[in-house]
């Protein structure tokens, strides 16, 4: 076998163990974001939180960016670039979904459950840290990685936002604070999107300039 030959194995190796711990990464954060919506949308409905069922929402989005992702990984950069796409407006979809239901709930409903609130949100960000920890072990360019990132650091600042917003809905013993940070999530998930749609068009203007 030649030199070059070699180099060429030695390559496709170093590429086959980067995939296959890229898809390990992205498998557990899947797993974890799979559990916190099942969590979430049962502790969200039972104390009647807007913003925890847009958390879990939010999670769900996110299991769905990352199930995208993992297939993605180790396949052509056009693959890449759609499969970010669909994640951009995957969270958009998300952000017009959750603003209608703070709408629906704003003509009425009770106050959340503020402890609640703030226990979930609570184990939801230290969740979070977890899952930015493993995707910052990955150092490359690829575009479902941002994607991925961006929407585990949105999660992150809502969380925080609900532990806020369940210390105001126990002092006002109103559904107000909840619905503001609603609409609240709404737009971050919105900026999310839009951030993720920038990504995949600045990947296809590099990819065309190469």
């Amino acid at each position: 076998m030649s030199m070059n030959d070699s180099n060429g194995s030695d390559e496709s190796d170093k590429f086959d163990d980067r995939s296959m711990g890229d898809r390990k990464i992205l498998l557990l954060v899947l797993i974890i974001n799979l559990s916190q919506c099942s969590v979430g949308v049962v502790v969200g409905m039972w104390a009647s939180s807007t913003a925890l069922i847009g958390a879990a929402l939010d999670n769900l989005a996110d299991a769905s960016v990352y199930g995208v992702s993992l297939y993605a990984v180790g396949r052509s950069q056009a693959i890449k670039i759609r499969a970010a796409r669909l994640s951009g407006w995957l969270l958009i979809a998300l952000a017009a979904m959750l603003a209608a239901e703070v709408l629906r709930r704003f003509f009425g409903g009770e106050a959340p459950v503020g402890p609640a609130m703030m226990a979930m949100a609570a184990a939801n960000a230290a969740l979070n840290i977890i899952c930015l920890r493993l995707l910052k072990r990955h150092r490359g360019e690829d575009v479902n990685f941002k994607a991925s990132t961006i929407f585990t650091s949105n999660d992150s600042v809502v969380n925080l936002g609900i532990v806020l917003s369940g210390a105001l809905v126990l002092g006002l013993d109103s559904n107000l604070p909840d619905l503001i940070l609603g609409l609240v999530v709404s737009v971050i998930a919105a900026k999310g999107g839009r951030d993720i749609l920038g990504e995949a068009s600045k990947a296809v203007e590099s990819a065309d300039s190469a």
